[in-house]
């Protein structure tokens, strides 16, 4: 039996031939560092529900979902018709239109914070909009973000994002761009109240999940401290909901939490698997990007451009997805099979004698195999607990490069260590999974990457 490495390459003539023609026009082969793996990353030729197909002709459970963004799986009817609908009355108006207003009405009926929306191209965008509202609205500089929470590549807050501590999480990145952003531990009350006191922090910004989109599990007291500590300093507090918006509830993790931040940027899911971003916010906040008198800010405005916000198409499938998210039978459905997975999984595990387990709230996932000393419980709620030592879940990082690969060769996609489970994953998909998991624990065993219990 060989290896890993070299079954994977056998396996994927087409992907490796694709990724040698990619090397000589792009910069590491692929158009997002999730995407990169060795010895080449795959390539998909198309995708229907749960399911995807690889040049090759593998088919795959697919749990990758649009890095988040597919809760009603791929090419969805409802949402195909209406961005094709509209596709054929223009792509670009150059002009407002209805559906941005539809849209924005959704998003303030779905989202408890939602009194006004701006719309941007993507997450990172709408993290970067937001960070210069809330500095216009309280006149102050300084941004606190937590470690190892990820708001996009925007220089302001692109640090601190592994085992390096508060490092900058790439090169080019000078040093005034981080000189305004604290970095604090996560589930710190107490050194986040020493900082809120001294009144020079525009906002607190956090994934209200946890760190790595839940991964690193945040503590429901201590969300809930985070918002009286930063109203009674006049901080203003931001929930990235990039990914918890729409898929923990329909009215994203503030609904689910019952915490209602000032201001929340949102992704992925609220563009229907488009190109898409947003900003929403309380009114008295939002108002610093009016024009004339409708301004209370004597000082300026927020100027915000962009040429492709809120466009038609991506209205469109926006209204579609956001629509079905209104019903609530998506995050229900979602989240049920997420919790059905989540059991099967660490019924593998358990069968096996690996050392390992698999979390997470909602309708995400994450896999985590470690020695035993690293591992933490699963509670009931199937979730891990809030105050277990990172830098043991960070153990789970070393086999994660083998464990994607050896799934690959099994039939099943995952994006790093997470599984992003959508409406339409049935139980089909599920007991596949559990087999083919079963099968790259083999892999990974023969190769000496697992732990025994």
């Amino acid at each position: 039996m060989p290896g890993i490495d070299e079954a994977f390459c056998n396996h994927f003539p087409r992907s490796r031939q694709l990724a040698e023609k990619a090397s000589h026009v792009i910069p590491r082969r692929v158009t997002h560092d999730a995407r990169h793996m060795l010895p080449f990353p795959i390539y998909i030729s198309h995708a229907v529900g749960p399911r995807k197909w690889d040049v090759d002709g593998n088919e795959y459970v697919d749990y990758a979902g649009g890095h988040g963004s597919l809760l009603l799986g791929h090419a969805h009817p409802k949402l195909l018709a209406a961005a094709s609908e509209q596709l054929a009355k223009g792509t670009h108006l150059g002009a407002s239109h209805e559906l941005e207003i539809r849209w924005a009405q959704l998003i303030t009926a779905l989202v408890p914070c939602a009194q006004k929306v701006e719309f941007t191209m993507s997450g990172t965008e709408a993290v970067m909009l937001a960070l210069r509202i809330a500095r216009a609205y309280t006149g102050r500089r300084l941004i606190v973000k937590l470690a190892h929470h990820f708001h996009g590549w925007y220089d302001g807050v692109y640090c601190a994002l592994g085992p390096e501590g508060h490092a900058a999480a790439s090169l080019g990145l000078p040093p005034a761009a981080l000189q305004d952003t604290v970095v604090l531990a996560q589930n710190d009350a107490r050194a986040l109240q020493a900082q809120l006191e001294r009144r020079e922090v525009a906002a607190v910004i956090l994934e209200p999940s946890g760190a790595r989109a839940g991964r690193f599990p945040a503590d429901r007291a201590y969300l809930q401290a985070l918002r009286e500590m930063t109203a009674a300093t006049g901080t203003l507090l931001i929930f990235d909901e990039v990914i918890t918006g729409f898929r923990y509830s329909p009215g994203g993790a503030q609904e689910y939490y019952g915490i209602n931040p000032d201001l929340c940027t949102l992704g992925k899911i609220v563009g229907g698997g488009l190109p898409a971003g947003a900003v929403a916010g309380k009114a008295e906040v939002m108002a610093v990007m009016e024009f004339g008198s409708a301004n209370p800010y004597a000082k300026g405005r927020v100027s915000h451009t962009g040429t492709y916000n809120a466009n038609p198409v991506t209205a469109a499938a926006g209204i579609a997805m956001l629509s079905e998210v209104a019903t609530g039978w998506p995050t229900r459905q979602a989240a049920a099979a997420a919790a059905e997975l989540r059991q099967a999984l660490n019924r593998v595990l358990d069968s096996e004698g690996i050392s390992g387990c698999v979390y997470g709230e909602s309708s995400v996932c994450h896999l985590h195999l470690a020695p035993p000393a690293h591992c933490p419980p699963v509670l009931p709620n199937g979730n891990i607990p809030a105050d277990f030592p990172i830098a043991s879940l960070l153990e789970g990082d070393k086999v994660l490069p083998a464990l994607r690969k050896a799934l690959l060769l099994e039939g099943v996609d995952i994006l790093s260590e997470h599984l992003w489970v959508s409406a339409v994953h049935g139980e089909e998909e599920i007991s596949w999974t559990a087999e083919a998991f079963t099968r790259a624990l083999a892999w990974l065993r023969k190769e000496g990457l697992v732990s025994r219990r």
